[in-house]
């Protein structure tokens, strides 16, 4: 039985019992009552039940025997237990709905969203840079200590859900629109789990893209291998950084700062914008839009992600040779937060990739 059918029968199989006995008591009443009664005929039983129970209480017409009497004493009382009975269910009922509304089991509409499974420091941080930037985020944990505290930290904004489910509940998963969502983000607390999640999800959700930052660097080929899009390294993202503080330091700083979003308008940001049919630059050289826009938006051209005939992307960094900008393809800018708004405009789309 399916959790519809048995929340059918709870409301049905009361409703029933009900109506078995008021009609009985209707009855009782009908027979009590002596010739010349108002109360003859069992359409004025019902009406008498009903205007008592809902505790009208008109007065055209009233028992007159004593155990008539006795009869609309019983249906008093009911009126109360049950008017008790039908708020205490309603109010359970609408105290369920919110409780799995804040659970997310009604599922969202989200779609070209962030796909985050497993909560902690880390993967509240990243969610962090992409609410700052506009972008939706769905969240699934498995502990539901978080999920309030999730929502406070973002201040429940529209652009989360949060799931309070089992990674391997597909069901669920559906309802938070897995299959529409841009990447999949797997944060569990080891390796070893991460790889057993993704080999399960790759089965049951196909054509998803996912990355994974690992723990081992030596795992990157093995997670590559079965199917992540962009397996990461913590360990050699932090060395790599840290070694560039040491040595050059004004150059770690800056790059520290394009990878994270523009806080103000003078906080610097690499983009990545999907050139469209109605941009301006689409099918121009990529100097004279080099040019053109570091005049026009202080905006600095940096590479293409060239899209290729399969579908997939090749990343040319500030090519040597002539090449046109098409549509479909992705320029990457170096921009501040005061241009980004004017780069939004121009090119007539938001920044980041889009889902296929």
């Amino acid at each position: 039985m399916n959790h519809n059918q048995s929340t059918y029968r709870k409301i049905i199989i009361p409703i029933g019992i009900f109506l078995l006995v008021y009609s009985g008591l209707i009855e009782l009443l009908l027979f009590f009552e002596p010739e010349g009664s108002e109360l003859d005929t069992f359409l004025e039983g019902v009406w008498y039940a009903t205007v008592t129970v809902a505790a009208v209480g008109y007065g055209d017409y009233v028992p007159m025997s004593p155990y008539g009497k006795a009869v609309g004493f019983v249906f008093v009382i009911g009126s109360i237990v049950l008017a008790g009975y039908f708020v205490s269910q309603l109010t359970n009922y609408i105290a369920r709905l919110n409780e799995n509304r804040k659970m997310g089991f009604g599922g969202t509409k989200f779609e070209k969203h962030t796909f985050i499974i497993g909560w902690d420091h880390y993967s509240r941080s990243v969610a962090d840079q992409l609410i700052h930037v506009n972008k939706k985020v769905a969240i699934v944990t498995t502990q539901r200590d978080d999920i309030e505290l999730i929502y406070e930290h973002f201040h429940h904004s529209k652009n989360v859900f949060v799931l309070y489910s089992e990674y391997d509940n597909y069901d669920l998963l559906r309802k938070a629109n897995i299959e529409k969502s841009s990447i999949v983000f797997i944060n569990c607390p080891d390796d070893t789990q991460k790889l057993v999640l993704l080999l399960n999800l790759k089965k049951e959700f196909q054509n998803l893209k996912f990355i994974v930052t690992l723990e081992n660097s030596d795992l990157k080929d093995t997670f590559k291998s079965a199917g992540v899009t962009y397996p990461l390294s913590k360990h050699d993202l932090s060395s790599k950084l840290l070694a560039s503080y040491i040595f050059e330091p004004d150059a770690a700083s800056f790059g520290e700062e394009l990878l994270s979003y523009a806080h103000s308008d003078d906080d610097y940001d690499i983009k990545q914008y999907l050139v469209i049919k109605d941009n301006p630059y689409a099918n121009q050289w990529y100097d004279d839009v080099f040019f053109e826009l570091k005049k026009k938006h202080n905006a600095i051209l940096i590479g293409i992600s060239k899209k290729q005939q399969d579908g997939t992307f090749s990343l040319v960094k500030n090519p040597e040779e002539p090449i046109r900008i098409e549509v479909d393809d992705y320029v990457l800018l170096i921009c501040n937060g005061k241009s980004e708004g004017d780069l939004t405009d121009v090119f007539g789309v938001e920044e980041g990739v889009e889902i296929v």
